[in-house]
């Protein structure tokens, strides 16, 4: 049993068919999905996907860091005190998104085939990272790419915070994903 659209209690038939049955006036869901991680008393829970099949699964997310043009130019040129700050992140952004399901409670431990953690900068103040994450599994790797481009914009922060505390990151965001039951998804421009 789950909580449906409307608010009501979705009894799944042997076949899929659906009855409702009225939950006060719990709301659970949107318009066109309901959330997953809800139970039918409105509880967090952890989605069951034993029964799903396993395909290739792929995500790619980016972020943004703002900083003073000094501290893009110091990135660029491997000259941070601390070390290769793009190395460093690099390195965090993978461990990140192999270990998304000790960081984010309800997300699947995942066998994580490919990392990748890319860097370009974008005028003199902003550093673009992106990572693309590949598995065969029978859930996406969304969470794991948004992880991975998280932790490591949190490391350039980390190796580059002596010379530029006002750094900010931005614009975390799936930009696409591909495999399983709903398909494939663009982010639009």
């Amino acid at each position: 049993m789950v909580v449906g659209r409307t608010g009501k209690k979705v009894l799944a038939g042997a076949r899929g068919g659906r009855r409702r049955a009225k939950v006060g006036s719990l709301r659970v869901g949107t318009a066109k999905q309901d959330l997953s991680h809800v139970d039918a008393k409105g509880r967090v829970q952890m989605v069951d996907v034993g029964a799903k099949p396993v395909t290739e699964r792929i995500a790619v997310a980016r972020a943004i860091v703002r900083m003073r043009p000094e501290t893009l130019r110091l990135i660029r040129s491997r000259r941070v005190a601390k070390g290769d700050a793009l190395a460093a992140a690099r390195v965090a952004g993978i461990m990140a998104a192999k270990r998304t399901s000790e960081l984010i409670p309800l997300c699947h431990p995942l066998p994580v085939e490919v990392v990748g953690v890319d860097f370009a900068p974008e005028g003199d103040r902003k550093l673009a990272i992106e990572a693309r994450v590949k598995v065969a599994g029978k859930t996406g790797v969304e969470m794991e790419a948004l992880t991975a481009v998280t932790v490591a914009a949190l490391t350039i922060y980390d190796m580059c915070k002596a010379v530029d505390r006002a750094m900010t990151i931005t614009d975390v965001s799936l930009l696409e994903k591909s495999g399983g039951r709903s398909g494939t998804y663009r982010r639009r421009s």
